[in-house]
């Protein structure tokens, strides 16, 4: 599994998937996808592609769940 900073070092981009269920989900160039809460969004441009770095947040939160989902799992 790839970190965090491995998905948003050296000027790495995110990519657009889809919208589902008040989420628009990306993925990196990692192959790492995630969610981003349009209720977080506000007036925000959300492109196709923009820089990982700017997700950050996004990525971090959706790690930290799925890592505690695994932990709660065992």
């Amino acid at each position: 599994m790839h970190t965090l900073k491995d998905m948003v070092n050296n000027n790495q981009k995110v990519k657009f998937l889809f919208y589902r269920e008040k989420e628009l989900w990306y993925t990196t160039e990692t192959g790492f996808e995630f969610p981003v809460p349009i209720d977080d969004v506000g007036n925000a441009i959300f492109l196709a592609e923009d820089k990982a770095i700017l997700f950050m947040r996004y990525i971090r939160k959706h790690l930290a769940m799925l890592e505690k989902a695994r932990a709660e799992s065992c």
